[in-house]
């Protein structure tokens, strides 16, 4: 069976995106599944968040890209049994551009994990704060999205948008995509913000929002400085608990799919 692919998208950036897709990652591998994250954004920080030194990597998702490396041979290993990694570096900021006037340029990440794919259960994707070129590849490659949106003001806005261009990729490009859910995070309970933002959400995707709230926790932001996960850093903590739920609920969306 081809594993499922899986973006975390939002054109926002510090929403959580790499959060969470390095702790979705971390709680499938935990659950049995072998997973492969995908570091598509130029900064890199999936990669330094599952303790990889950039440093030392002979190719990146960019060779890829570029067709100037298989895919197989750029995967590293995490140091964790069942969690691979095809890593990023700044060099990818340049894919963009380079990308422009070449055959299927929006295809390229899609034709890229084909050959690999039966090798993972899950593909994650981390894509860049951008609706650009990348984060085409990374919809084009998946079946389904998750958007991470932060529990602030400023956050609805270009969700709309975002919207837009995942029905359009669906449309046109992609025919099995699909929004598996919104979740939303950096939620501080105590603050009629975050509360009224949520229900805002609810209104505009009542049937897409996760029930799992992602709390804003010191703890989540600082497990990525010791190249861990939320698992591994503090497994007890309520980021570790959160991103468990929001698994279980993850799986049976996708399930029902």
């Amino acid at each position: 069976m081809k594993s499922r692919i899986i973006a975390v998208a939002n054109q926002k950036g510090g929403v959580g995106k790499t959060t969470s897709t390095v702790n979705i990652a971390a709680e499938l591998m935990a659950r049995g599944h072998n997973v492969l994250v995908v570091d598509l954004d130029p900064q890199g920080n999936a990669t330094t968040s599952l303790g990889v030194d950039k440093s030392t990597l002979k190719a990146t998702v960019y060779d890829v890209l570029l067709g100037n490396a298989p895919t197989e041979i750029v995967v590293v290993n995490t140091g964790r049994n069942k969690l691979a990694l095809l890593p990023a570096t700044v060099e990818l900021a340049g894919a963009e551009v380079e990308l422009v006037d070449e055959n299927r340029r929006d295809q390229r990440l899609r034709d890229a994990l084909a050959p690999i794919s039966e090798n993972y259960d899950h593909i994650i994707i981390d894509c860049p704060p951008s609706l650009g070129l990348l984060t085409l590849n990374a919809l084009c490659a998946a079946q389904g999205v998750i958007i991470p949106l932060q529990c602030e003001y400023l956050a609805l806005e270009g969700l709309a948008q975002l919207k837009n261009t995942i029905d359009l990729v669906r449309t046109s490009l992609n025919t099995s995509l699909h929004i598996i859910g919104v979740v939303m995070t950096m939620y501080d309970g105590r603050t009629n913000l975050a509360q009224q933002v949520v229900g805002e959400v609810r209104r505009y995707f009542p049937q897409r929002i996760f029930n799992t709230l992602i709390p804003r926790s010191i703890r989540l932001s600082e497990a990525p400085s010791y190249g861990q996960t939320i698992r591994e850093y503090d497994p007890q903590s309520k980021g570790a608990q959160a991103y468990s739920l929001l698994v279980d609920e993850i799986e049976r969306r996708m399930e029902a799919a």
